[in-house]
């Protein structure tokens, strides 16, 4: 995502290089006892002298979390801190360890030391004596240190270089260079000078537009030691050669390491989903060296993983053994999903599609976008991750894709979208900066790829590798893309772009295809996969920035049906308990100092585009928290008009993936659950437009078509209602129809024009309710207005609010006597989830929603504010 036209990692992240842990091989965590300095060299040792002496340090972590948690710096997130820490980035830092390795090794046991993660230029030392070097974020580091280790105390000593110091005064030297994302407003690197495309770190961390610029350095992953001697179970791998509803043909793959040659014995036994089990065992001969073996396994009518919404996640769980002179040698255990994935491109009078296929089901994917869930990846923790992925399941999202300017997530985190069924499109790590085409770095990116596919490749829930976010069409189509092809001479031109051909067609398309077969490959987002122009509406995948970042009004989506949206959205603000939590009360006004700071589209001018489409739909906001609220209603009902829009154009359409789920830090973005996980607008508008069946009437020039779509996989019959009701309440027509609705598809129903439901009816007065009726049960429930919420003429709805508890469940029923636009429930700081919010209500209804995460009804209902469009707007209620 690129604005201006246009991961959670664990503390206990993840091992790059394979599986769990095996039998004979043994692993002494390096974690505790670390500390840091200031290298005495650096040019801020000066500034900050109290920071030169060694202190206490955390790893996995960073020199800014370290300094934080010392009380060194102050709270990154808090106010227009950011400008304060930036020196952290611009330095080198030193990382000291002394650790007991025990007794010497002994004859034939191999010793390596293990970094799991170094971010990013690194030099280690063992006992005063060179080791490695580093250069990339993305990949694990092992060096052999049988013969370095003393017996008891040694230390290790890792020398961390900031990036932007180890590479601006070469690239100041370099003729041109190359484009990049977004220049910083810190004065540390020259306008059109970035330093973040030449390195292999997570770009966000060189600020976007929607997240600060905290260039960490640090040991970001685990650290041990790892022990073996005679074999070692290097990977274990379930290839998936054939899976339908009879039989599942797998080949279950080892990667053995081995002191000596000899006969050997691999065995796997796995247990079903339902519990069944099975094993098969297979005689081999071991050489000395590297040894792949594959053995096929024959399962009978496997339990299939499904995406949410089609069926159970099923997982099988595998163990792996190698056996040798009659015992267990080494062993490994893997969870994984049986299925298969199928990135169909048929042709068609549209163009050429693009849709998920699964298990032979084409699956209409509906979901967002995932970003880092915070600038210092070692704070996120288990439960944000969970919770961020739970609130998509709820919201019936069914796949999330996996921006490629962040970093790969953690094991943890893919073993929780398999549980959940969740799809995740996973991007290699490139946000859109050109990259360079030296083969030096080109390998350094296919080793991160092989470690981090076979890493991943097991996880059921990965259904496409993508090569990078929007490198191909920000070189075709963005102007310091086209400044620069006119700048530079025509066969340097020619070497940049076959570059980005070689690393995006070949290098990573051959890594996924080698190593994981069965996963669609898809050379960049957007793109045609290297057939054509990227960014093209009937072929492969779309970004869609003209509304938001190109102006354009929110009716615009409608003008565009792509054959996969994998991009669009619009901003808003988090609510105000969000918002207190990094400012004070003296900033809150939209173009106060700290909320321009929390603003990054376009260097905090955001706001006043947010103020743009507030004005377009509902008028002047009467205050800040009125902007607020506004902003978060306009961001959920211009989405939903974009998302349903595609829904109802499917099988033209195959994907709504709105930017972004999910946020870096607290502010203003286009996410729809906050930093802290609090739900905006939209995340709640998504559970309804997202819901497996939706009523979708769509207005244009004076006509709506309504249409059902359904993503079950089977038929059904149903009624649909249709009333007319004016906002006071008076029922002007209703009628039901029957409606019969077809499987994986969106059923047009009817097509009527404005005066087809008004009549003599006022346009600003009237509103359409549609409801869709399966045995007696409301299943889809959709209203229509007559133009945008200004030019209605909006009663005060008087809207009562009580609170009560049923069955041991705290319920808060909102019932108004007149139309309500935009109702929201609000308990300040209490952090309640709703089962409901942001809704419309219509005349003399009421709705029971259920509040979820505190269970004190006094607090709650001293706290309760409910609110909707007409006390937000300065023109207020027609009467």
């Amino acid at each position: 995502m690129r604005s201006h036209r246009g991961t959670l990692l664990l503390a206990c992240m993840w091992v790059v290089a394979g599986p769990a842990l095996a039998d004979g091989v043994t692993r002494q965590p390096l974690d505790q006892g670390w500390q840091f300095r200031l290298a005495a060299s650096s040019t801020a040792a000066k500034d900050h002298a109290d920071a030169t002496t060694w202190m206490p340090a955390q790893v996995p972590g960073s020199a800014q979390t370290d300094l934080l948690a010392l009380g060194k710096v102050p709270d990154p997130y808090y106010r227009d801190n950011e400008a304060a820490l930036q020196w952290v980035g611009l330095t080198d830092w030193d990382y000291q360890l002394t650790f007991d390795a025990g007794a010497k090794p002994a004859a034939g046991e191999h010793v390596e030391l293990v970094f799991d993660g170094l971010d990013t230029f690194a030099d280690i030392e063992l006992n005063g004596k060179p080791l490695l070097k580093a250069d990339n974020m993305f990949r694990q580091w092992r060096a052999p240190v049988e013969k370095s280790l003393h017996p008891g105390s040694n230390t290790l000593v890792v020398h961390l270089h900031s990036p932007i110091a180890r590479l601006l005064p070469w690239l100041l030297k370099q003729p041109y260079a190359l484009p990049g994302e977004f220049d910083t407003a810190f004065g540390d690197e020259p306008k059109g000078k970035q330093t973040s495309n030449y390195v292999r770190k997570a770009n966000y961390q060189y600020g976007w537009d929607w997240g600060p610029r905290y260039v960490t350095v640090g040991i970001w992953q685990p650290v041990w030691l790892e022990r073996w001697q005679g074999w070692k179970l290097e990977d274990f791998h379930v290839a998936q050669s054939r899976v339908d509803a009879d039989v599942a043909e797998l080949q279950a793959q080892f990667d053995v390491r081995a002191d000596k040659a000899g006969p050997a014995e691999v065995h796997v036994a796995w247990t079903a989903p339902d519990g069944t089990k099975g094993e098969k065992s297979q005689q081999v001969t071991l050489v000395a060296g590297q040894n792949h073996l594959s053995m096929p396994v024959h399962i009978d009518h496997p339990q299939r993983w499904w995406p949410v919404g089609y069926g159970a996640p099923n997982l099988y769980h595998f163990d792996a053994t190698v056996s040798a002179n009659g015992k267990d040698v080494a062993s490994v255990s893997r969870d994984t999903g049986l299925r298969t994935i199928e990135l169909r491109r048929d042709k068609d009078k549209w163009g050429r599609g693009f849709a998920f296929v699964v298990n032979g089901v084409p699956i209409f994917a509906k979901g967002a976008n995932l970003i880092p869930f915070d600038s210092f990846p070692s704070r996120v923790t288990d439960a944000r991750m969970q919770s961020v992925l739970q609130s998509a399941v709820d919201a019936n999202m069914n796949m999330l894709r996996m921006w490629g300017g962040g970093t790969y997530q953690s094991d943890a985190f893919y073993a929780m979208a398999d549980r959940m069924g969740l799809m995740i499109w996973q991007d290699f790590m490139f946000g859109g900066a050109i990259p360079p085409y030296d083969k030096a770095f080109r390998e350094s990116v296919r080793i991160e790829a092989t470690e981090q596919v076979r890493r991943l490749r097991d996880h059921p829930s990965i259904v496409l590798w993508a090569g990078n976010n929007e490198v191909q069409t920000g070189w075709e189509s963005w102007p310091d893309r086209e400044e620069l092809r006119k700048a530079i001479p025509k066969e340097e031109t020619a070497r940049i772009e076959n570059g980005m051909r070689e690393l995006f067609d070949h290098t990573l398309r051959g890594v996924v295809t080698d190593l994981s077969p069965g996963v669609p490959y898809w050379a960049s987002s957007p793109s045609t996969d290297y057939e054509g122009k990227a960014n093209v509406e009937t072929d492969g995948d779309f970004h869609s920035w003209e509304v938001w970042s190109g102006s354009k009004p929110i009716a615009h989506y409608l003008d565009a049906t792509p054959r996969f949206q994998s991009e669009y959205g619009l901003q808003s603000f988090p609510v105000m308990a969000t918002l207190e939590s990094f400012a004070k009360p003296e900033d809150m006004a939209a173009e106060s100092t700290v909320m321009r700071a929390h603003q990054k589209f376009d260097k905090g001018n955001g706001n006043q585009r947010l103020l743009l489409y507030i004005r377009q739909e509902y008028g002047e906001p009467k205050d800040f928290p009125s902007f607020v609220h506004l902003s978060q209603l306009m961001q959920a009902e211009g989405i939903e008009l974009a998302a349903e829009h595609l829904r109802s154009a499917r099988p033209q359409s195959m994907g709504s993936m709105y930017w972004q789920l999910n946020d870096v830090w607290p502010g203003a973005s286009w996410a729809s659950v906050d930093y802290f996980g609090r739900w905006k607008a939209l995340q709640y508008r998504a559970r309804h437009f997202y819901a497996p069946v939706d009523v979708v009437p769509i207005r244009r020039d004076g006509s709506t078509q309504v249409s059902v779509v359904s993503d079950r996989t089977e038929v059904f019959d149903a009624q649909l209602r249709t009333r007319v009701i004016d906002f006071d309440g008076r029922v002007l027509r209703d009628d039901t129809r029957p409606v019969h609705v077809e499987k994986l598809a969106s059923t047009p129903v009817t097509t009527t024009t404005d005066a087809g439901f008004l009549g003599k009816a006022d346009p600003a007065r009237t509103v359409v309710s549609f409801d869709l009726i399966e045995h007696g049960t409301v299943v889809a429930h959709h209203l229509l207005y007559f133009g945008a919420a200004r030019e209605l003429k909006l009663p005060k709805p008087d809207i009562e609010a009580t609170l009560h508890k049923d069955g041991g469940s705290i319920f808060v029923t909102v019932r108004a006597k007149r139309l309500a636009r935009g109702v929201w429930i609000d308990f300040g700081d209490i952090d309640s989830r709703l089962s409901d919010n942001a809704f419309d209500l219509l005349p003399g209804e009421s709705a029971d929603i259920r509040v979820s995460g505190n269970e004190n009804l006094d607090a709650l209902r001293r706290a309760l504010k409910v609110e909707s469009v007409v006390d937000w707007t300065k023109g207020g209620a027609a009467h």
